[in-house]
C-alpha cells in the first residue's frame, strides 16, 4: 500500500500548527502574499525583520531538511518558460486582487470560518481547474 498520502497530511499539519504559532504568537495572519507584499510596498517595513526571517524560513528549511529524506528526482516539470513565467504573473495578481494568497486564505481563513476566506479558496480551487483544463488539455502547453 503506498503511503505517499502521508507527507501531504504530515506538511498540512505543521502549516496549520505554524499558522496557529504565528497567530497565537503575533496576532497576524501569517498569509505569505501579505508578509511579502508588506516588504514590497513597505507598508510592513515596522515589522521587516520578522517578516524577513519568516521568508528567510520559507526558502531555507527545505533546503536543510531535504538530505533528510530520499526526494525523488521529478522529470515531468516543463520546460516551457512562457508558461511559467505566466503563471507567476496571473498568480501574483490574483493574489493581490484577492487580498491574500491561498496561505492566507485557505488555511487561516477558513479555519477562522471567514466567509472571505471560504468564497477565496473556492475561487482559487476552481481557477487552478480551469487553468489545468485549459493549458493542458485545450492548449496542450504543459
Amino acid at each position: 500500500m503506498q503511503i505517499d498520502w502521508i507527507w501531504g497530511l504530515v506538511g498540512g499539519l505543521m502549516i496549520g500548527a505554524a499558522a496557529s504559532f504565528y497567530l497565537l504568537v503575533n496576532g497576524r495572519i501569517m498569509g505569505a502574499s501579505g508578509i511579502i507584499g508588506g516588504l514590497v510596498d513597505r507598508t510592513g517595513w515596522s515589522t521587516w525583520a520578522e517578516r524577513a526571517a519568516f521568508i528567510a524560513g520559507l526558502a531555507l528549511v527545505p533546503m536543510l531538511v531535504k538530505p533528510l529524506y530520499n526526494v525523488p528526482v521529478v522529470t515531468n516539470i516543463t520546460d516551457n518558460i512562457p508558461a511559467v513565467i505566466l503563471a507567476g504573473l496571473l498568480v501574483g495578481i490574483g493574489t493581490r486582487l484577492a487580498n491574500g494568497c491561498t496561505s492566507g486564505h485557505g488555511v487561516c481563513g477558513i479555519s477562522r470560518f471567514s466567509l472571505r476566506g471560504i468564497v477565496a479558496t473556492l475561487f482559487y480551487l476552481f481557477a487552478g481547474g480551469l487553468a489545468v483544463i485549459v493549458f493542458r488539455h485545450l492548449l496542450e502547453s504543459i
